[in-house]
């Protein structure tokens, strides 16, 4: 029996990745792992979906359905491993927009992390339709994808490719590696399975009304077995 589902593989590299999701006020920090609402949000870049309308919130809640894994992937320089590091920035800007629409003329400082030369396969797994719509939207995005932050710029194609199977997929973004191998942060289905709760699938994305509800994961290290 043909299933419904289809399995599509994300590539995110590049020099510089944001994947905030605690950040409060001036401190914009950053996670050891691609965020859900990251990847929404890239997706709806890649649509052309504006922020806050009613096509973006249909997509939402379409997109909440899908199950998420995220692969950390070692990077390889000059015959070593590059060390993934985070790095901090003091950023000032000066007469911003607030949500209001309104010009503020002080000095805004805030202190924003990245990632430097991390690599990461995500792998979306749902409805085969919704993930084919993706898919042709990453190969031809209508606005700009960027790895968290529009500073963030991609090193390879983004999108890796769409499979039926899970295997196929996994392929695209670790060879014939086992995944075990690998550190994975993999979204479950029931909150037994998980060991941690991250607020980071997106409700709404609209300046005035930016809202997300929580996840459960479970983090397992390379070697770890499910």
């Amino acid at each position: 029996m043909l299933s419904d589902n289809s399995f599509l593989a994300l590539r995110l590299e590049g020099p510089l990745q944001s994947w905030g999701f605690d950040s409060q006020y001036n401190r914009r920090n950053t996670g050891l792992m691609p965020t859900k609402s990251a990847i929404a949000g890239m997706c709806c870049a890649a649509l052309g979906l504006p922020r806050g309308s009613e096509k973006e919130q249909e997509f939402l809640v379409a997109f909440g359905s899908l199950r998420m894994t995220a692969i950390a992937i070692t990077r390889n320089g000059t015959k070593k491993e590059l060390p993934v590091r985070r790095l901090q920035d003091y950023h000032t800007v000066q007469n911003t927009r607030r949500a209001s629409g309104a010009i503020n003329n002080d000095c805004v400082l805030t202190h924003r992390q990245y990632l430097t030369d991390a690599a990461f396969g995500v792998l979306l797994e749902g409805d085969a339709n919704m993930l084919d719509n993706i898919a042709a939207a990453l190969a031809d995005p209508v606005w700009g994808v960027w790895l968290g932050r529009k500073t963030c710029i991609p090193s390879a194609p983004v999108l890796a490719g769409l499979k039926g199977l899970r295997g196929d997929a996994l392929r695209l973004l670790i060879g014939d590696k086992p995944l075990e191998s690998f550190t994975r942060q993999e979204e479950v289905e029931n909150f037994a399975e998980g060991r941690d709760s991250l607020p980071d699938t997106p409700v709404s994305f609209a300046t005035e009304r930016r809202l997300f509800s929580p996840r459960r994961v479970r983090t397992l290290q390379a070697g770890e077995y499910s």
